[in-house]
């Protein structure tokens, strides 16, 4: 079986009021490729390293998924969008499977 696929995605958002554009260009290809939030730019504590001000997660059902997802051009439209009023860092990783500490 294979694994789901993740889009680790932090975001500085410049144009709010822009950006919301964006966020609504985005809501079709993430119906389409069945894209579910794990966490939506909710409260962040940074620990190590840098992150920008927004952080999402966005579950797939696996990794091709996500990156088709990404590459589509539905999600081009959006990202067109999102550029010039934000400035963001995209990660799409596959999840884990394996053991647990807990296993």
């Amino acid at each position: 079986m294979a694994e789901k696929g993740y889009w680790l995605a932090q975001v500085d958002v410049s144009d709010p009021e822009g950006y919301k554009e964006y966020v609504a260009a985005n809501a079709a290809p993430f119906r389409a490729y069945g894209a579910r939030f794990l966490a939506r730019g909710g409260k962040t504590q940074v620990l190590e390293g840098k992150a920008r001000s927004r952080v999402v997660v966005i579950e797939f059902k696996d990794f091709e998924t996500a990156l088709a997802c990404y590459n589509s051009p539905e999600y081009a439209k959006a990202i067109a969008l999102r550029q010039g009023r934000s400035v963001a860092d995209v990660i799409i990783v596959e999840g884990y499977g394996g053991p647990q500490p807990t296993d």
